[in-house]
């Protein structure tokens, strides 16, 4: 039986944060606070990445509009 080495994970730096915060333990309207925040913060990250990607691809609201995007509708039957 050969000896395989255990394999540990290791804890980011953000779960490192949690994990300092949460030893003391905090109220719940915190936490549901501290959820918001950390979802604000990737929600505005992936809107700047998406203006960053508009402006690399030249696309306007206008262009956007124009298009049809519609999949046309079939009755399940057809």
């Amino acid at each position: 039986m050969s000896h395989q080495p255990s394999i540990r994970p290791t804890l980011s730096n953000l779960q490192l944060e949690f994990l300092k915060l949460y030893a003391d333990g905090i109220p719940e309207t915190d936490l549901k606070a501290i959820q918001r925040l950390i979802a604000r913060y990737f929600a505005d990250k992936a809107s700047d990445e998406a203006d960053k990607i508009w402006q690399e691809k030249g696309y306007t609201v206008e262009e956007i509009l124009k298009q049809h995007s519609r999949t046309p509708y079939q009755a399940p039957n057809e």
